[in-house]
């Protein structure tokens, strides 16, 4: 009988290698391909004014030879009265929460997915000076849709939704999207964050510029911005002593 425990033990061997072969083809590609597709369904889904617009705005910015800073910086100049009065409610209503919780008191980044996703909508909010110090594009869930214009949101695991909530911004990690960093959900509405491996990260074909009235692609739920984005935010994380919020509200 040990031969065929033997046979037994090689069998299990083998399913386990490949189910870790295929885990791991799945984590690095799947994903990967799946933003992909759903940028792939935005074009399909006549969005495609969106994307040249972007492209647009892009190369226009070069051509200019505007830096992704400056657009940042020229975006957060470019809020309305209305949407900085809003900020400026969301951000003190976060003050003593941030106080109690030993978070980062001098600036937080505050999403505001009332905004449609071709406008600037993730600010870097200096708690100080009650202003905004940068501005960019992010992206929403899409959901179970190929593409969505407007955002829906659930704190489900596989929704591919956005979640609305607090979130703690954690450690950092190179992955298939590059530098990110894990995000912990500290509301009833976002608890499953890292669950469901929802993560500020940055993606290719997120623009650095306003693609309004054309919405941007879409991500898995995850709040996803652009490359030169992300690494105006790295510093300020990387640099923080204390835990840095990420509120997203609707």
């Amino acid at each position: 009988m040990s031969w065929l425990r033997r046979i037994g033990l090689t069998v299990g061997i083998s399913i386990v290698v490949t189910l870790g072969v295929a885990a791991r083809i799945y984590y690095r590609d799947g994903w990967d391909n799946m933003v992909n597709w759903h940028y792939r369904m935005a074009w399909r889904s006549g969005v495609r004014g969106g994307a040249a617009a972007a492209g647009a705005a892009a190369g226009g910015a070069a051509a200019a030879g505007v830096s992704a800073g400056e657009a940042a910086r020229a975006g957060a100049a470019s809020v309305t009265d209305i949407e900085q009065a809003r900020l400026s409610s969301e951000a003190a209503a976060q003050e003593v929460y941030l106080r109690r919780h030993r978070f980062n008191g001098e600036f937080c980044f505050l999403v505001d997915m009332r905004q449609p996703s071709g406008r600037y909508r993730f600010f870097v909010y200096d708690l100080r000076k009650d202003s905004i110090l940068l501005a960019g594009l992010v992206a929403h869930g899409s959901g179970s849709a190929g593409f969505s214009e407007t955002p829906s949101f659930s704190n489900i695991n596989g929704s591919g939704c956005t979640s609305l909530g607090r979130y703690r911004i954690g450690y950092p990690y190179n992955g298939m999207f590059g530098r990110s960093y894990k995000l912990y959900g500290l509301d009833t509405t976002n608890n499953q964050a890292f669950q469901r491996n929802v993560v500020l990260h940055s993606w290719k074909d997120v623009p650095d510029a306003e693609t309004y009235p054309y919405p941007i692609c879409n991500s898995r739920g995850c709040p996803m911005v652009s490359p030169a984005f992300l690494r105006q935010l790295q510093p300020m994380i990387d640099r923080s002593k204390k835990p840095v919020l990420l509120y997203i509200f609707n």
